[in-house]
């Protein structure tokens, strides 16, 4: 785990679930910048050139740990028959759809640092709104 004033970021091992007899390893890399506060961005290393970048709400992911979460292109929910160790997370998309079989003790060690960083509730007050306003009035 890392930590600092401005990030924070986690690597982990999770499983790329391919049937109900067979899953992948891959390594996702979790990220996390106050300066987008409400989002986390997820890159996932797979066999091609370049990694896939995935971006979650923090809000959802920390949703998920207590219960289902989400619809439509990411859901969440526990991992039946394995207590509470792990968690599905479902991502879909028009080139497809992976389900991935995730660590809760390591998801939930990272969400506890974001939020010692930015508590919920506050992330509004770490926006810089004349920058937000100024990309918006620039894409016309």
């Amino acid at each position: 785990m890392k930590k600092s004033l401005k990030t924070v970021e986690r690597r982990m091992a999770v499983q790329l679930v391919v049937s109900r007899d067979c899953s992948v390893p891959l390594c996702v890399r979790l990220r996390y910048e106050p300066t987008d506060p409400y989002v986390v961005r997820a890159v996932f290393f797979v066999d091609c050139d370049e990694p896939v970048e995935w971006i979650l709400g923090r809000e959802l992911l920390a949703d998920g740990l207590k219960g289902s979460a989400g619809y439509a292109d990411v859901r969440i929910w526990s991992a039946t028959g394995r207590g509470d160790q792990s968690m599905y997370i479902a991502l879909g998309s028009s080139a497809g759809t992976a389900l991935l079989e995730v660590p809760v003790r390591d998801l939930t060690s990272f969400l506890q640092n974001t939020e010692a960083l930015v508590p919920r509730g506050t992330e509004s007050g770490h926006i810089d709104w004349d920058v937000e306003l100024a990309h918006l009035l620039s894409q016309g």
